[in-house]
């Protein structure tokens, strides 16, 4: 682990946490992801059910998120001898390749760094959870779901390219957005400002909630 590691569990809008492991393709450390968006997500572990179907999906939108400048890394406290078998299992009984590197976490390392590891759901399987990580090595987003459920790939997709419009726009989204759809303007700050808010050709509901098309 690296020396400056963050400790505890991890924060949004700081670093995430560093990491140098063992992957299903090579070494990998943070550093490797600089200047590129990451989505890092953790699974119980390897030849399991509901593992296998978000591998699937995962997979299937690795062109998307390779679209969006973004890679995909996925984790397990299983040894990278299981995670090979697992993805030519994969391979042969779904004919789905995974094309994305998994980290072999035996130390559990990374997992604690990152809250991955929760003893009320296990002591030795990371829960399902999903770290977005921006260019500049920042945590932007962590969602975490239990064990017996799914995630949705493809929230992770609309939730990496809503950061990316909110970065490049200086804009929020609204609920479900996708792109093409009306952005949300941030609020005036000062009394003045607002007053001028229904004047400035924005599509206007009040002087807190005003939208625009980009």
């Amino acid at each position: 682990m690296s020396t400056d590691t963050p400790i505890g569990f991890p924060r949004l809008n700081e670093p995430a946490p560093g990491f140098d492991a063992p992957t299903t393709h090579g070494r990998r450390t943070l550093a490797d992801y600089k200047g590129k968006w990451l989505v890092l997500f953790s699974h119980p572990a390897d030849f399991t059910p509901v593992c296998t179907t978000e591998f699937i999906a995962f997979a299937r939108a690795h062109d998307r998120f390779q679209a969006l400048d973004c890679e995909l890394l996925g984790l397990s406290i299983d040894s990278h001898y299981a995670h090979i078998a697992w993805v030519r299992n994969i391979e042969e009984k779904f004919g789905v390749r995974v094309p994305f590197p998994i980290i072999a976490d035996l130390s559990m390392d990374v997992a604690r760094a990152y809250g991955m590891v929760q003893p009320a759901a296990s002591d030795t399987s990371a829960v399902r959870a999903t770290f977005v990580i921006d260019p500049d090595g920042v945590l932007r987003a962590m969602v975490y779901y239990p064990m017996t459920n799914g995630r949705s790939i493809e929230e992770f997709v609309r939730l990496v390219t809503a950061l990316q419009t909110s970065d490049k726009n200086k804009v929020a989204t609204p609920e479900a957005w996708q792109p093409g759809e009306p952005v949300i303007v941030p609020p005036p700050a000062t009394v003045d400002a607002a007053e001028k808010r229904a004047s400035e050709g924005y599509d206007y509901t009040d002087w807190y909630f005003s939208k625009k098309a980009l």
